[in-house]
């Protein structure tokens, strides 16, 4: 079945460029595009879509308003569109449990696999964004008080969170550390656990909020 998206941003060129670009893919159906906050959530009670591609800054309700109100499991995965500005409202959107963060000029290729991503529960982390935003906010928050996971991380599993934390996609990780790509998800899913994290967007946040993503081995 086709992913079904919601696009929701007060820019009629964006909303019509994104709708061009994943209408041309075969797996993704765009159900609606919507020009501000209360639109979005109107049309997703409506849709119900896989996904909610959702401006940060829209007029009246914004995109982090949003991100809040449709907290829930039947919600959504969420794709947050930014710009480099606004880099504190991403960063709470991220705490809100957006899934994955996207540049209004990324290619193409990268906002298709932002939903595809999305749609398959993960998140997109793209080294561009989310460390360049992890790395800023990270020292707003004292690692004294980044959430303690329920059992300690092993010493793999904070190798894998340190290379997380640096934008590595799965593979890269597994290419750094000499591991299979299954053993990195099982740590990962491990972390999550421990973590009780909704994505990895969420660990990798942890990782800079606690000090782990600036320690070396």
């Amino acid at each position: 079945m086709a992913i079904s998206v919601v696009i929701a941003d007060d820019q009629e060129m964006v909303r019509t460029g994104f709708r061009m670009i994943l209408e041309s893919q075969p797996d993704i159906e765009v159900l609606a595009d919507v020009v501000d906050g209360e639109a979005a959530l109107a049309a997703v009670a409506e849709h119900r879509p896989d996904v909610l591609l959702l401006d940060i800054r829209m007029p009246g309700l914004d995109g982090l308003e949003v991100t809040r109100r449709l907290s829930g499991s039947d919600r959504p995965r969420i794709v947050i569109v930014t710009t480099f500005d606004l880099d504190e409202y991403v960063h709470a959107a991220l705490h809100g449990g957006a899934s994955g963060f996207l540049l209004k000029d990324a290619s193409p290729a990268m906002l298709v696999e932002a939903v595809r991503a999305a749609a398959a529960g993960d998140a997109l982390v793209s080294p561009a964004i989310t460390v360049r935003l992890l790395r800023e906010l990270a020292p707003k928050t004292p690692p004294a008080r980044a959430r303690r996971p329920a059992e300690p991380l092993t010493e793999r599993e904070r190798d894998v969170v340190r290379c997380l934390a640096r934008g590595m996609t799965n593979a890269e990780i597994a290419g750094e550390l000499y591991v299979s790509l299954s053993t990195v998800k099982t740590h990962l899913a491990n972390v999550q656990a421990k973590l009780d994290a909704r994505n990895r967007v969420e660990i990798a946040a942890w990782a800079w909020e606690s000090g782990l993503a600036a320690t070396t081995t």
